[in-house]
């Protein structure tokens, strides 16, 4: 439990169109670590949340209808102060092309996720099974990964 004066830590996931991966993040974090963590994704674009994340996600009985795509200049969504504690690339491509352009220098984590792109389904069950098993990846990261700032800290490796 947080004490008086100890603030929740702030943590920034970000994929490159913030339609997948870092949605995930963002919603298992608030889920698991919701007093412990303010959680946020953004993305160099925006898109639409991927409507096959939410339709699985809702057979799995988890509801992110309300989950929202970022560009990093969104200030609707964002912190306007950009003080984010930690920063999560969830895929080493992005934090190649973008890691040096943000404001958030010394805090970053690289973690490779994957993506829709990775998937090699021939059909709807098998792009179905291919989303629900990475769902199960990012939960079960984050349930491991969150569950001490303290750790996470000592993952910061930019």
């Amino acid at each position: 439990m947080l004490g008086k004066k100890e603030r929740k830590t702030r943590v920034l996931f970000i994929d490159e169109k913030n339609d997948l991966t870092s949605q995930l993040a963002e919603y298992f974090t608030r889920k698991y670590f919701g007093s412990r963590y303010e959680a946020y994704s953004a993305g160099p674009k925006r898109d639409l949340v991927d409507c096959e994340l939410i339709s699985v996600m809702y057979q799995k009985g988890e509801d992110m209808r309300r989950q929202v795509s970022k560009d990093f200049r969104d200030r609707d969504h964002l912190r306007d102060d950009e003080d984010y504690d930690v920063v999560i690339f969830l895929r080493k491509s992005v934090f190649d092309e973008w890691a040096k352009r943000t404001p958030w220098q010394g805090k970053q984590i690289v973690y490779e996720m994957g993506s829709a792109g990775d998937f090699s389904a021939t059909d709807d069950l098998e792009l179905a099974d291919c989303y629900s098993g990475l769902i199960d990846k990012v939960g079960a990261w984050v349930k491991e990964n969150m569950a001490d700032p303290e750790k996470l800290r000592s993952m910061i490796s930019a």
